[in-house]
């Protein structure tokens, strides 16, 4: 008797469960972009807001709000009016059947992840302050560049506004005040800064928003915006890397920061109100480098957006993605978007190993510490570098690792000159996994295999084998340069293979860029250092690029299409690298 009366009560607790488990999956809300038929709003609204918010009431008749009167209505997130006629709104899977069932309504689709993807580089693409696009177009003189990101730093050197004229009388933007960020810290270069975070707030209900304002704490926004458009500041380096006066593309534009890239989280709900924002505001160009997961076109939000982006001729820059160097990877491969794609420059930061053979060979490196370069130190070539007790007992010799091209296997010999604290490690690598180690926190320098042959030759040729490293080089005139990085993303993509896409290269390694002073740039052992300038590299940093040349041709022709714009860029752009080959990958 006991055991069925135990039997039966497993048994409802298990069948509780399971409809409890039931029930909450279906009251489980999840935010979702919704476009409406404007005509079907009712004559007795006078706006649109007025219209969601009485058909959001209606349908969420068994919501929280109306069963719990103590917790406040909150279903609307934003109130689209440019990029579609539509909403945004946190809906149970009831609601949302029900709102399909509304007059009025067209089409929904959830919410989705939104992830983010110079001193020389103006060179590099030919501008010059004597001749062409640079002096005919003022600079980009007056061309407002909105750009879509994590932030700005204001008190930024390439945010100075000296010798800039008043802000344009057709701007309607703002300064939006916030945490460490005043309306006052505007000015004629940075002209307006909005941040948006009612999506990721309800996604993410109990969060707390580390810096709820325009400020930057990543920096990837400080970065692409000066890129594209900062102003002159001499004496600007990586810690002695890539020195020289920085700029952006369009020095004389003037930049509009919308924020909707946050640490704790980024959705298309944000980005869509950014760009809804900014075609209000005003802006002439966007510059997005933000990938997002691949749908089709009717189902992708940022899409439709930038179209009506478009429509309002708006000159649209989207970053490719980082996924490559695979095929079908590609980001963003909407059809009336410029998509860039992250090429190298003719600049490489570097290093200089030295031979006692007085045989000298230049390899990458960004390491920002301090190196006795005049002290030879013992060198030997230990292959695969994989065992650590071996490291341990030669600390004070250059260890020199093949890379035999395994799994991991550049990161793991990496690690292990790192944790053995060897004097320098020299790394002899075809692989594009080098930039991940570039800014190493101990003395590294990166050398391609025909340069690590004659540094082993050496080594195995003498009894008694020495050298020396010189680091915080720049090297000029890198050939063959430009090349298609390993990691661009390749098309076709997803949302619309027939057509051909990336459309563009631009500059993508190590650029660099304007950076916030309190945020790491680099560390040297256990210390962390920091610097106003960054070296980064990614697609991201090639779409301000594309952002700012399309703000010059702005200024020189202002009643250009978008597409006359990327038509122009497209079939003018170099198509041979500087030896006179085609360029290659």
């Amino acid at each position: 008797m006991a055991a069925d009366i135990a039997k039966h009560l497993y048994v409802y607790r298990w069948v509780s469960f399971c409809v409890l488990f039931v029930f909450i999956k279906l009251a489980k809300s999840d935010n979702y972009i919704v476009h409406m038929d404007i005509s079907a709003m009712p004559k007795a609204f006078s706006n649109q807001h007025t219209w969601y918010l009485a058909t959001l009431s209606s349908v969420s008749a068994k919501s929280k709000a109306e069963s719990n009167p103590t917790i406040p209505f909150s279903k609307l997130i934003y109130t689209y009016n440019h990029v579609i006629q539509g909403f945004s709104a946190s809906l149970t899977p009831a609601e949302l059947e029900s709102l399909k069932n509304t007059p009025g309504y067209v089409s929904s689709v959830k919410d989705r992840v939104v992830k983010v993807d110079t001193t020389h580089s103006f060179k590099f693409l030919g501008l010059n302050s004597g001749t062409g696009v640079w002096p005919v177009s003022r600079f980009g003189k007056d061309v407002i560049i909105g750009v879509i990101d994590t932030g700005v730093w204001p008190e930024s050197e390439s945010f100075n506004d000296d010798g800039m004229s008043d802000v344009p009388p057709r701007w309607k933007g703002e300064c939006e005040s916030g945490t460490q960020f005043n309306s006052s810290m505007c000015n004629k270069k940075l002209i307006g800064a909005r941040f948006f975070n009612k999506g990721l707030i309800a996604h993410k209900p109990n969060i707390t928003i580390s810096m709820n304002s325009t400020r930057d704490t990543e920096g990837h926004g400080t970065h692409t915006s000066t890129t594209a458009a900062g102003t002159y500041v001499k004496d600007a380096s990586y810690f002695g890397y890539a020195p020289g006066t920085a700029r952006g593309i369009a020095p004389m534009a003037r930049v509009a920061m919308y924020k909707a890239i946050w640490e704790e989280g980024s959705y298309t709900t944000d980005v869509i109100a950014a760009i809804d924002q900014a075609i209000t505001d005003g802006v002439d160009v966007l510059s997005l480098s933000l990938s997002w997961s691949q749908v089709e076109l009717y189902e992708d939000p940022v899409a439709i957006a930038t179209f009506a982006a478009i429509e309002k001729n708006i000159f649209v820059s989207t970053s490719a993605g980082n996924d490559g160097p695979n095929v079908e990877t590609l980001n963003n491969g909407i059809p009336w978007v410029i998509t860039v794609a992250a090429g190298t420059m003719d600049r490489d930061c570097s290093a200089a190993l030295s031979l006692g053979n007085k045989v000298s060979v230049n390899g990458l490196a960004q390491y920002a510490g301090n190196f006795s370069s005049s002290t030879e130190f013992p060198i030997v070539f230990i292959d695969k570098c994989d065992d650590t007790t071996e490291l341990e007992t030669i600390k004070h010799k250059i260890i020199v690792c093949q890379d035999p091209y395994t799994e991991d296997s550049l990161n793991d010999q990496f690690n292990n000159i790192n944790l053995a604290g060897n004097v320098a490690g020299v790394f002899i690598s075809n692989s594009s996994d080098v930039y991940d180690h570039l800014k190493s926190s101990f003395p590294a320098i990166f050398l391609q295999e025909k340069d690590g042959a004659t540094v082993v030759d050496f080594i195995k040729t003498n009894t008694d084998p020495k050298a020396s490293i010189v680091f915080k080089k720049t090297t000029i005139g890198v050939e063959p340069s430009p090349k298609v990085t390993s990691y661009t993303s390749r098309g076709p993509s997803y949302s619309c293979p027939s057509v051909l896409k990336p459309d563009i290269m631009a500059p993508g390694d190590s650029v660099l860029a304007a950076w916030p002073p309190n945020l790491e740039a680099a560390s040297v052992n256990d210390d962390l250092m920091y610097s106003k300038f960054n070296l980064l590299w990614g697609t991201s940093m090639a779409c301000p690029h594309v952002s700012g040349i399309g703000a010059l041709l702005k200024a020189v022709y202002p009643h250009w299409s978008p597409a006359a714009i990327r038509s122009a860029l497209m079939t003018t752009s170099d198509q041979i690298d500087n030896t006179g080959s085609p360029i290659r990958t």
